[in-house]
């Protein structure tokens, strides 16, 4: 059963090496040949995180997986947890189109607005993930952060900060919403909105499924 590499194989006897006799005289029974296999199996699993030495292509990081192929790889839990960085600090460069027909912006001042200009400078967003599903809004043109107040008002944050962060959510029709995932108001999310003017809305006044919270990340030309 355990044809592994030759400097462990001595650890896993022929089967036919199930017994032996002490000094009483009396058979003694030794191990059976599947927990010295599995003796083996926590042996690799020590050495694998030492051995240098990087996985084939195509070869996941699970140590089932390693082992089953026979591979002299390097395997460790920190290798493991940095493969899921792609759930974070992914970055998009779009503008911020709301169902109103406005674009969001946020002007060197620190202040929330929408505009109906397309190419308008202080409107070009740049949106990384900080985690799954929460994304941080930037100002290209100023590097201001948008942000939400504890009373649901949108304004450019200097730094970056937890009234910064947002749950980006794509709703049923293709367009997104952003919440704050610091404050709520009553129990109840508190929504980036803009009105039919292209004013910003507090969050307690806007609701998910109301066209001011509905935002399209549009590509910039």
């Amino acid at each position: 059963m355990c044809r592994w590499t030759p400097p462990i194989a001595h650890l896993c006897p022929e089967p036919a090496l199930i017994s032996a006799t002490v000094s009483t005289g009396r058979a003694v029974p030794l191990p059976t040949a599947a927990s010295l296999c599995l003796a083996c199996f926590i042996l690799l699993l020590v050495t694998a995180g030492t051995t240098t030495g990087a996985c084939p292509p195509g070869v996941g990081r699970e140590p089932f997986q390693v082992l089953a192929g026979g591979l002299n790889c390097s395997w460790t839990l920190e290798r493991h947890t940095r493969s899921y960085n792609h759930l974070e600090g992914d970055v998009r460069l779009r503008r911020l189109y709301s169902a109103n027909k406005f674009f969001l912006c946020i002007d060197k001042t620190g202040k929330v607005d929408g505009t109906r200009r397309k190419n308008y400078p202080d409107s070009l967003m740049e949106i990384r993930s900080v985690s799954v599903g929460v994304v941080a809004i930037k100002s290209v043109s100023n590097g201001l952060y948008l942000a939400m107040s504890k009373k649901g008002t949108l304004f450019g944050s200097v730094k970056y900060n937890p009234s910064c962060k947002f749950k980006e959510r794509i709703e049923e029709n293709g367009y997104n919403t952003y919440a704050s995932l610091r404050w709520k108001h009553g129990g109840r999310q508190m929504f980036v909105s803009l009105n039919g003017r292209g004013k910003p809305r507090r969050g307690h006044k806007a609701r998910r499924r109301h066209p001011s919270t509905h935002f399209l990340p549009m590509l910039p030309s």
